[in-house]
């Protein structure tokens, strides 16, 4: 026998399809279920919607009373024709991600029907094999856990005095830091909005790495300015430097050239300044940021793995962007002369000409410490011992 649903006096103009539609569930396509309805015109409505949903429907006398026959048809014979898969939500499953993600799946989430006749929407980066990550999702829960608050994880109102020229010091390498963290933000933010929304973990981690980047903009800057300063000097070969980020163009080559090198260089910067920081403020900021800029290298590190497992010629490419980008810069002075000295005051802790001379010696040791840490990565991506040194060595004096 089949099911019956009345649907009293509730007409289609107000909902009355959910209880039709409800109803429908609970047959196999090709069951029938009977409806009745009160309201004017119930009849031609249900017909209406019944077409429009692929269903069929048969009118008929019963004792007096309209009731409507309702044949549940399939899927793809009603609007959902031509209806568009996209994989699965879950991207542990087989054949979750596509390999091309296509432009009239449009910004759906993955695992939708998308429906036919949906805008195309063309996004430059829809393949799988230019912009996956095998642990972006992992890494964007890691990175979205351990997300700070400035205002709660800094003492700004921590007590301390420096002399002019250890505060000058202090902002000097923090007016640095600024400008090379404004490209490690506009570098991945550029990419997002070429990215098809197909690859949401992605997606998701390249987003939270520019709300990282906004932050160290943040917190850098309160700190340039917690005592009344101005931010100090920025120099032509500085921007040079990282005006090459910023004008390459693919993915996984920036990915190299700015988190794998760039950033990973940076960590050791950080840790050198949490260590040698002369005050509690800029100590705390240094371990924190080190922390965020940590995880970006390991996505670009995930990256890269991924691609050169399907593509282990792309590591000629790498190796050329290196030299390519070393000879671009090979007329610029390199790191800004006022930002290495300040390391080395920094490091002193003293103006004495002993100190000093601890001082210069800690930032050698330092440039050595980033040396060994990108020759380590590269060896990790599959370059050869020889390779990796060479190309540690090519990397921009400017560290980023």
């Amino acid at each position: 026998m089949r099911p019956t649903i009345d649907i009293e006096a509730l007409g289609f103009d107000a909902g009355a399809h959910l209880l039709v539609k409800h109803a429908l569930l609970d047959v196999a396509p090709g069951g029938e279920i009977a409806v009745t309805g009160a309201s004017a015109g119930w009849d031609s409505q249900l017909a209406a919607w019944c077409r429009s949903q692929g269903h069929s429907c048969q009118i008929v006398e019963q004792d007096g009373q309209m009731v409507a026959h309702v044949t549940r048809g399939h899927v793809q014979a009603g609007r959902w024709r031509g209806a568009m898969h996209t994989g699965h939500a879950d991207p542990a499953l087989e054949g979750a991600v596509a390999d091309h993600a296509q432009p009239r799946w449009g910004l759906a989430a993955r695992g939708a029907t998308v429906e036919a006749g949906s805008p195309a929407m063309h996004f430059r980066l829809d393949q799988k094999s230019e912009v996956w990550a095998g642990r972006a999702a992992d890494l964007y829960a890691q990175a979205a856990a351990a997300q700070w608050d400035p205002e709660t994880a800094i003492d700004w109102n921590a007590p301390f005095e420096l002399p002019d020229i250890v505060e000058d010091a202090v902002v000097q390498v923090l007016t640095y830091m600024i400008e090379n963290e404004v490209a490690a933000l506009v570098v991945p933010a550029r990419f997002l909005g070429q990215l098809h929304p197909h690859f949401r973990e992605v997606q998701a981690v390249l987003a939270i790495q520019c709300a990282d980047e906004a932050r160290h903009i943040d917190v850098f800057t309160r700190r340039v300015r917690l005592k009344g300063k101005e931010p100090a000097l920025s120099t032509a070969g500085g921007q040079n430097s990282l005006k090459t980020l910023l004008d390459e163009a693919d993915f996984s080559v920036a990915e190299f050239l700015l988190s794998v090198l760039g950033e990973g260089t940076f960590v050791s910067l950080l840790q050198f300044l949490h260590t040698h920081a002369p005050d509690p403020v800029t100590r705390q900021i240094a371990r924190l940021a080190a922390r965020d800029e940590a995880r970006h290298v390991a996505f670009g590190m995930t990256h890269l793995a991924s691609r050169l497992e399907q593509e282990p010629a792309f590591r000629t490419r790498l190796a050329n962007a290196v030299q390519s980008r070393n000879d671009a810069l090979s007329g610029t002075s390199g790191l800004n002369e006022e930002v290495f000295d300040a390391l080395i005051l920094l490091a002193a802790g003293e103006f004495t000409p002993a100190a000093i001379a601890t001082g210069y010696q800690r930032v050698q040791e330092l440039m050595v410490d980033m040396a060994e840490g990108r020759q380590a990565r590269l060896e990790k991506l599959g370059f050869g011992k020889d390779a990796a040194q060479q190309l540690s060595a090519l990397h921009t004096r400017n560290f980023m």
